[in-house]
């Protein structure tokens, strides 16, 4: 099976290569359909209650993981608890600890080229 590269983000668009998707229960389907290479996660969305950070939840609750997440919230307080939790996880080894796990923050207004290809 071919592996896609997702971003969650209902403000910025997607780097080239990645599938965007705008809210956690999108993330959630292509996270159970799929085999994910990178994972970039955003922790502030529409849903203010649906956010990043219950993403991560539901994601080591029901062992739905890609190969490299990458936290790029441009929230600090939302993101590192979204990066401390999944950092957690692999500590406490309810997520496997080969997992890359990021936190990059990135500007509201741009991405810049091929930033997120970069590790």
């Amino acid at each position: 099976m071919e592996k896609i590269s997702v971003f969650l983000d209902d403000y910025r668009k997607a780097p080239e290569g990645h599938v965007l998707v705008e809210t956690i229960d999108e993330c959630i389907h292509l996270l159970q359909t799929f085999e994910i290479d990178h994972l970039s996660l955003d922790h502030d969305l529409v849903s203010k209650s649906r956010n990043g950070l219950m993403l991560v939840h539901i994601m080591v609750q029901k062992q739905l993981f890609a190969d490299r997440i990458t936290v790029h919230s441009a929230n600090s307080a939302g993101g590192k608890a979204m990066y401390h939790y999944l950092k957690q996880a692999q500590h406490d080894f309810e997520m496997p600890t080969d997992i890359k796990v990021l936190l990059r923050p990135l500007p509201l207004n741009s991405i810049p080229p091929n930033y997120l290809h970069k590790y």
